[in-house]
């Protein structure tokens, strides 16, 4: 009750007041003076909560400015705040950079939510093929004998059809896996092999693909977005969702390895653990997660 009363104070009273002393005080707007303050995910954080919880319906409404019409919004916010461009020479750049990891970020879940929504399709041949892809990086040595065959076990699925594993996550989880084995195919090697241990083994390709759900409900759910402001200066790409979705399996391997966990019955157990572990690194507004091999 307090924290929804002291919400509805601040932002209909108290930020309207502060904001116009502060106006006062600087000769600067809201906007101005985050670019002055902040860098990184920082700066497009609050630019976007500024943006978000305006009483300006332009400013509201350019947290969902299309790309190709950034330029123009950024034209009618400097318009509405009376923002002269030869005064303050990087507003432009500066709020530009911001709407488009904004807009990307938002583009980026419509784009891979599209692969999600994509069940395998065993008649698509695009799919068959990149499903035999993933195979020959895994298993190089290793013919596939059939196509339905016992040995899709040995990468790590569950039955003698692959297409039934990718149910949760449609292609998006063959995507990633062959994302995965094809740039970084050294470690591919390394990590399928381990997954192999007699006591402390699992299904590389099964978790492979529960990792990609990890990886999309924490950008569907925005704990992505210190991460991707502060590791893309642009317009987030599925290049940099597939790169995140490498750190959690290289991670993943390692933490897995490190607990020990007495039988893969308590998978779930630890897949949760290492998914708390993941959001609290999250919730570092100068966070940045990177692949070290």
């Amino acid at each position: 009750m307090f924290i929804s009363l002291w919400e509805f104070f601040y932002g209909n009273f108290f930020r309207y007041w502060m904001k116009w002393i502060l106006r006062q005080i600087t000769g600067k707007c809201e906007l101005q003076r985050i670019f002055d303050t902040y860098v990184g995910a920082q700066r497009t954080h609050r630019i976007e909560n500024s943006l978000t919880y305006s009483k300006n319906k332009v400013l509201r409404e350019a947290t969902h400015v299309m790309q190709s019409q950034v330029d123009k919004c950024v034209e009618d916010i400097m318009k509405e705040k009376n923002i002269n461009p030869e005064k303050d020479t990087s507003f432009k750049i500066c709020m530009k950079a911001c709407l488009l990891q904004i807009s990307g970020y938002k583009q980026l879940y419509m784009d891979v939510e599209n692969e999600r929504k994509k069940p395998y399709d065993s008649d698509n041949l695009q799919h068959e093929t990149l499903l035999l892809k993933l195979w020959n990086l895994l298993m190089p040595k290793d013919k596939l004998k059939a196509r339905i065959s016992k040995q899709w076990a040995d990468i790590g699925f569950q039955g003698d059809d692959p297409k039934t594993d990718f149910r949760g996550m449609g292609i998006l989880g063959l995507i990633n896996l062959v994302y995965f084995s094809e740039n970084y195919t050294t470690t591919a090697h390394q990590i399928l092999s381990r997954s192999n241990h007699p006591k402390l083994g699992y299904s590389y390709a099964i978790v492979g693909i529960n990792l990609t759900e990890m990886a999309y409900s924490l950008l569907k759910s925005e704990a992505l977005k210190f991460y991707l402001y502060n590791f893309v200066p642009g317009i987030p790409t599925m290049e940099h969702f597939h790169q995140f979705y490498c750190y959690l399996v290289y991670e993943f391997d390692k933490f897995w390895f490190e607990e020990e966990p007495e039988s893969i019955m308590y998978f779930n157990l630890y897949r949760e653990k290492f998914h708390e572990k993941i959001k609290r690194l999250l919730l570092d507004s100068n966070v940045a997660l990177t692949l070290k091999i």
